[in-house]
């Protein structure tokens, strides 16, 4: 004889998981919606350029060998699967690169796993446009709270993901909310995400970016949209996973070596007040976060002065600790920073191609500019953080001395891209796979999808 449901449920637990299921009737805000509309395009333009890159490529051949039934597409790929293989898959190509969004406070790139997972039930479901765009921006709230209520940066100092942390539980909501399940069964779904609450931050040992791939998008993608059909399909769980005996916060309370208890509230505060995916990055390079604002300083240099690698005595470049420690000397171009100061410097920009052209890693001219770039970790930007600000001095041949500080990067919340600028970042990471003429199409169509009542509509346009 099974033991007594137990009925208790927190007041927090009552109003996140009524709000997550009353998102897909909630009208948003017109700026909301507009900054949702250029985190989906972003985010699938980044599953379509990595979809040809190793991670991408590999998970495709991954989830093809799977099988599953023909509920969503696998972009960049023939492949229709599972919407759990579909997730996994656009999740890992979404992250392949390093183009994908950002939510600097939280510690996450919430596109990958929230967008791939959303987009899939969508697909499964026929959820309208307008749906969709709810039940992300729904995910970015809830990833960034999740990782918030944790103490983001102490949490990944420690050694955990919060890249998988957050955007799993920001999968889930979505995820949720497409399937329109009721507050009760959304209990179920967040302690189903909670059971798979998972990673540690070793990421940056891993060479090839696949299983990187995996942890950032795929592994969310994967889990968040795992735990939404579970319970869709009639699987029942514990009714409060943040509070009681042995819950959430209590497995993953870190006081004791980072001298903070988890904030469980934040997971709850100035919902449908304050929007996250109005505060998440996009990024204007295709490289590591850290890379960012010098390549913004770099290029300010380059238009004012005119400035060639040839012109060029010595670079340095500050960013904070943890920026150094990350992107150094690394041997893939879109997350070195020696290699993509250089490679601006000698082209005058950076580009998709530049920044994934292995061969030049090797290139005589490029190694020779690089051995004249330092990389300094600095004490007061490292205090700045989770602002990721950089500042270049270069010394030229000439003798002039110029310096330039970014503390806002180009697509920054502070210093947000416009509709023109996404579009244009989108469109070139679309076209060479895709062909212009529908890349063109997804750009025209995710600008209008809340117009659409099928977002299979797009299916055809993000097959290869």
């Amino acid at each position: 004889m099974s033991a007594k449901k137990s009925t208790v449920v927190s007041p927090l637990m009552k109003q996140l998981a009524g709000y997550i299921a009353v998102a897909p009737r909630k009208a948003l805000p017109e700026p909301v919606v507009e900054a949702t509309k250029h985190h989906v395009l972003d985010t699938i333009a980044a599953m379509v350029s990595g979809a040809k890159l190793l991670p991408g490529r590999m998970a495709i051949s991954y989830v093809k060998a799977l099988g599953g039934r023909r509920e969503a597409t696998v972009v960049g790929s023939r492949l229709l699967t599972s919407v759990v293989n579909a997730a996994l898959a656009n999740g890992m190509s979404a992250h392949a690169d390093e183009t994908d969004d950002s939510h600097a406070p939280s510690v996450t790139h919430p596109g990958c796993g929230i967008v791939s997972a959303a987009f899939a039930l969508a697909e499964r479901e026929r959820r309208n446009g307008t749906e969709l765009l709810r039940a992300v921006a729904l995910g970015y709230d809830v990833s960034a709270r999740l990782t918030l209520s944790l103490n983001a940066a102490e949490f990944r100092r420690v050694g955990h993901l919060t890249h998988a942390f957050g955007p799993t539980f920001g999968a889930a909501a979505a995820c949720a909310a497409l399937a329109r399940l009721d507050a009760d069964r959304v209990r179920h779904v967040l302690s189903y995400a909670a059971q798979q609450a998972s990673g540690l931050s070793t990421y940056m040992r891993d060479t090839e970016h696949v299983e990187k791939a995996f942890e950032f998008g795929g592994m969310p993608a994967r889990n968040g949209i795992t735990a939404a059909t579970m319970v869709a399909a009639g699987c029942t769980g514990v009714e409060d996973v943040f509070s009681g005996e042995r819950n959430f916060f209590v497995a993953f309370d870190e006081s004791g070596r980072i001298g903070k208890a988890p904030e469980p509230e934040i997971l709850v505060r100035d919902l449908g007040r304050s929007y996250e995916v109005v505060n998440t990055n996009i990024k204007r390079w295709s490289v590591g976060s850290p890379i960012q604002a010098p390549l913004d300083s770099l290029l300010e240099i380059i238009r004012a002065h005119g400035v060639t690698a040839d012109d060029v005595e010595k670079l340095v470049v500050r960013v904070s600790h943890r920026g150094a420690n990350t992107v150094g000397n690394r041997d893939m171009p879109d997350i070195c920073m020696q290699h993509m100061c250089a490679v601006m410097l000698i082209d005058g920009i950076a580009t998709f191609e530049s920044a994934h052209d292995m061969n030049r890693m090797k290139d005589p001219k490029v190694l020779a500019l690089r051995n004249r770039i330092e990389l300094i970790g600095d004490d007061e930007l490292e205090k700045l953080l989770p602002s990721r600000q950089g500042i270049v001095d270069l010394a030229l041949k000439d003798g002039r001395q110029l310096r330039h500080h970014t503390q806002h990067v180009r697509g920054t919340a502070q210093n947000p891209m416009t509709r023109a600028e996404v579009d244009e970042k989108c469109y070139h990471l679309m076209a060479p796979i895709l062909s212009p003429k529908r890349a063109r199409a997804i750009c025209d169509t995710v600008w209008n999808i809340g117009r659409i009542k099928d977002v299979r509509k797009l299916r055809p346009l993000l097959q290869a």
